[in-house]
């Protein structure tokens, strides 16, 4: 079992995203996405998402809000991953050249344009809610299959 954090670092307009371009047999090459990464020893979520946004894009996020946990099954072909989603509205510094891929403030509306995981076109809406949600998306061989989703009001 993985556990990691996504962030979606939000303006009034845009959203920053990172498209997957850098590294060689990156499961993700290719996609675009929002930042994070897996938990270190002893980190909070939190801790976590607040150390990825800032080593992914030299942004540092204040308040990152949960709005959800998302668990992918065997994603990666050996390991369950259970995701805590944020989104950041508030945040200082400015973007430095990511080791992880390209960096684009990329338009609210403009966002299901890109390539993403089939499964990311349906949860981020979510992220707009007010809602907690807790949901389970299945892929195999790395295509989106089902998915299922509780909303906590």
């Amino acid at each position: 079992m993985k556990l990691a954090t996504l962030c979606y670092v939000q303006n009034e307009t845009h959203t920053l995203m990172l498209h997957r371009n850098k590294k060689e047999n990156d499961t993700h090459r290719g996609k675009w996405n929002g930042l994070g990464g897996k938990l270190e020893a002893g980190e909070t979520p939190e801790d976590c998402v607040i150390r990825e946004v800032f080593e992914e894009s030299g942004l540092k996020i204040v308040r990152p809000r949960l709005r959800g946990l998302i668990t992918f099954p065997m994603f990666d072909g050996r390991d369950d991953w259970y995701v805590f989603m944020f989104t950041a509205k508030e945040y200082s510094g400015e973007l430095i050249d990511s080791a992880e891929g390209t960096l684009d403030w990329i338009a609210h509306e403009k966002v299901l344009d890109l390539n993403l995981w089939e499964g990311d076109r349906i949860f981020i809406p979510w992220l707009a809610k007010n809602d907690f949600f807790s949901a389970r998306f299945e892929y195999k061989d790395g295509k989106y299959q089902t998915h299922r989703v509780v909303f906590y009001t």
